[in-house]
């Protein structure tokens, strides 16, 4: 299992920075107070790191398996949609997805305090990492592709195609450089989407988001790794990975590192979408399949 803690490195980017703290870093540090105090209670229990990201990994195919059954549904406490079925599905796939993130984040810290990290351990996480991913959206897609909606298939697709991409190439270049771990939708974000897409009943509206914002984050972290590269083959400082002072720079708060007040926002507007989209507009419920439509005229 990984050693390395994450959440530690974010908060030294944010010290870095010279930026003021957001609701992100204290919301964070007590995370870590908890996860901490409870990986000990693991570690003298013999609870081994390996166990942890298997059982995490068993959770995350439960939840797979909750959007197969309902990944289209809207919560029962809604206003029926023409076309859509409404179940807690969706809800029972965030309990899963819940318990899988908690064995994410207590593995590593279980490894760091047990002294049981490994190589073996980091590659078994790394490899859970990206089936977990995998099973998530081929769940989403399964349903879609029963209930005969093209555009929702296509864009869980993209969805989970962005979100191996983001991992690969940050793998690819960490071999060259120290760090490409720029960009908004880190795995952490982007499985807290999926959280608080099935809180919330709204499938549909994550897709769309992570269908197309994610794919940014890749191209960002493409940019970088190239201009990293090449500024380390010239013998040169690397580009910085936090922007500056600029005030144009506060344009863009999704470059900016946890725990600022830029990420804050950032947080907020994407939550807010995912929760609130549906009300706006009847569309991101997901019944009408616009795709499909195109495709059925195209074949006339």
């Amino acid at each position: 299992m990984k050693t390395k803690d994450s959440a530690s490195k974010d908060f030294c980017q944010l010290h870095e920075s010279g930026m003021p703290a957001g609701s992100s870093r204290s919301i964070g540090g007590g995370f870590m107070t908890a996860r901490n105090a409870l990986a000990g209670g693991l570690v003298r229990l013999g609870v081994t790191p390996n166990q942890l990201t298997i059982a995490g990994f068993f959770a995350n195919c439960g939840a797979a398996v909750c959007f197969v059954m309902g990944a289209a549904h809207h919560s029962p406490l809604e206003s029926p949609v023409a076309g859509l079925s409404q179940s807690y599905w969706p809800l029972w796939a965030a309990a899963c997805l819940i318990l899988a993130g908690a064995c994410d984040i207590l593995d590593g810290a279980v490894a760091r305090q047990g002294g049981r990290g490994s190589r073996f351990g980091g590659v078994l996480d790394s490899i859970t990492d990206r089936l977990s991913d995998i099973a998530i959206y081929l769940g989403i897609t399964i349903h879609f592709a029963a209930v005969g909606n093209i555009t929702y298939v296509t864009l869980a697709v993209i969805a989970m195609c962005n979100g191996l991409l983001i991992s690969y190439v940050k793998a690819r270049a960490e071999d060259y450089i120290e760090s490409c771990a720029v960009g908004f939708w880190q795995r952490g974000e982007r499985c807290a989407a999926v959280v608080f897409a099935g809180l919330s009943c709204h499938l549909p509206v994550l897709l769309w988001q992570q269908a197309i914002s994610s794919f940014f984050t890749f191209l960002l972290r493409f940019r970088y790794a190239r201009a990293a590269i090449l500024a380390r083959e010239a013998g040169c400082k690397p580009p910085p990975m936090i922007p500056g002072h600029r005030w144009v720079n506060r344009l863009r708060p999704w470059r900016y590192p946890r725990g600022t007040i830029p990420y804050d926002f950032t947080v907020g507007f994407n939550i807010a979408c995912l929760i609130a989209l549906p009300w706006v507009h009847p569309f991101f419920y997901g019944a009408a399949d616009p795709l499909g439509n195109w495709l059925a005229r195209l074949h006339m």
